[in-house]
């Protein structure tokens, strides 16, 4: 075993420990744990879709007190401000200077709490943040604490008094992740754990925040092949030149696609991406930023019926792929 092997193996078992700390709260949802610990590991963003009561609180807080991770909550609402968010500067009488009040967005992990609630001026207010790690108030730019992730929900049933986001700040989003109902087996396995307290209450720190970005940085040494890298260019572009899509994917997908990749591949306990990684996180990745054409829409197809069809139809990497044949 090479040098290589031992540190994949190392960064694979934090992964791994982080992603079974928190199924001990999430119960029976493996994949939606998994997809939002990729994000954490790419340094992205969540946005978890779905009715109320379905875990998407608890998700956020439990990958918080697993990585140790300053953890805020801001509830949007219509009335809630750009500066109840970021922060604002109060003058102090006893020195006569301006003093800055951070708001719940300085914060290593920021649960948004329906998000679409808020106004257009206030979700702007996350767009900074989200991309760049930083905010900018009255001409001063102050740095996010690292690392820094922003899980935001909303609930895709109830639209009265909503506002939807708006493609800039949905394609911020790394990821779009769903929870749904669980099963009659996992939803009484819920309530036998919830007998006397909450499985969170006693959840413990897996991990540190600079384990975290150590596992940041190991994401971004792993191999992708041109023939990969291709292959994802090829998904994006297909979304951009088809007929039942208004709107395409920016290059912040393949941008999103390639990253989440090597994550993907690193917690399988690979050095190197493969094409079954890139299929699997097509849909997460790219369905929230498509628009449907109307005539699409009119027929009964959605992003993800459509991106099923673009990956049917491309051609899959061949297997000169480094290492694909250690399969």
């Amino acid at each position: 075993m090479n040098e290589s092997d031992i540190s994949v193996n190392k960064i694979k078992r934090k992964f791994d420990d982080i992603i079974q700390n928190v199924s001990t709260v999430i119960v029976g949802k493996p994949e939606s744990v998994e997809l939002t610990v990729l994000a954490l590991m790419c340094g992205g963003h969540v946005l978890l879709e779905d009715v109320p009561g379905v875990g998407k609180t608890i998700l956020a807080r439990s990958v918080s007190i697993s990585t140790g991770c300053s953890y805020k909550r801001i509830q949007f609402t219509p009335d809630l401000l750009p500066t109840d968010v970021s922060g604002v500067s109060i003058y102090n009488q006893s020195n006569g200077d301006f003093e800055f009040r951070g708001g719940p967005l300085i914060s290593q992990m920021v649960l948004a709490d329906e998000i679409n609630r808020a106004t257009p001026k206030t979700q702007s207010a996350m767009l900074e943040a989200m991309e760049e790690g930083q905010i900018t108030i009255e001409g001063e730019t102050r740095m996010l604490p690292s690392p820094f992730m922003v899980l935001a929900t909303q609930n895709p049933i109830e639209y009265e008094g909503t506002f939807p986001l708006p493609e800039a700040q949905l394609d911020r989003f790394l990821l779009k992740i769903s929870l749904g109902y669980p099963g009659q087996d996992i939803e009484k396995e819920i309530l036998n754990a919830q007998i006397s307290e909450h499985p969170i209450n006693t959840l413990d720190s897996v991990t540190t925040p600079d384990e975290v970005i150590e596992c940041q940085v190991a994401v971004k040494s792993i191999f992708v092949d041109d023939l990969i890298k291709d292959y994802i260019i090829n998904i994006v572009s297909a979304t951009r030149n088809n007929n039942n899509l208004s709107l395409g994917s920016s290059p912040r997908g393949s941008l999103g696609l390639f990253r989440t990749s090597q994550a993907l591949a690193l917690l399988r306990g690979r050095d190197y991406v493969i094409p079954d990684d890139v299929l699997h996180l097509v849909h997460p990745v790219l369905s929230h930023r498509l628009i449907t054409s109307p005539s699409a829409r009119m027929t009964g197809q959605n992003t993800d019926s459509i991106l099923s069809d673009i990956t049917r139809t491309l051609d899959i990497p061949g297997s000169q792929t480094k290492g694909w044949m250690k399969r």
